[in-house]
């Protein structure tokens, strides 16, 4: 790519291109030695695209502090269900158990970290 780079004028768009790439080769060719990082975006915008289709939606959420609430809303429940948890369940049992939980110990309601507790609240959903 070097090789070819040096013949390409440097305003050449794919000269651009490629420049951009050689920057950040350690980083392009780290999929080479990690198996799990994959070619491609194509599962991040899958997650994302349930989101998408509903930003019209987002236009009347009534006021800034509505649109303000309903993005603190999305941001928890796509966090819950990036780390394979069910939203409504967590977040009910979230709010049922966090004004008696110890501020050290708020880590453990994080959805990545969440273990539903033994109580009804945490089993509805």
């Amino acid at each position: 790519m070097r090789v070819e780079r040096a013949r390409l004028s440097r305003h050449a768009p794919v000269a651009k291109a490629m420049d951009y790439l050689l920057t950040r080769w350690e980083s392009f060719a780290r999929f080479l030695h990690d198996g799990r990082i994959c070619l491609t975006n194509n599962a991040a915008e899958r997650a994302l695209r349930g989101f998408a289709l509903g930003r019209k939606t987002w236009l009347f959420a009534g006021s800034d502090r509505g649109a303000d609430r309903a993005a603190a809303m999305a941001t928890l429940i796509m966090t819950a269900k990036l780390n394979d948890v069910d939203p409504q369940a967590w977040l009910a049992d979230v709010l049922a158990r966090i004004a008696d939980t110890r501020q050290s110990r708020l880590d453990e309601l994080l959805a990545w970290n969440w273990k539903a507790a033994d109580e009804p609240l945490a089993l509805a959903s």
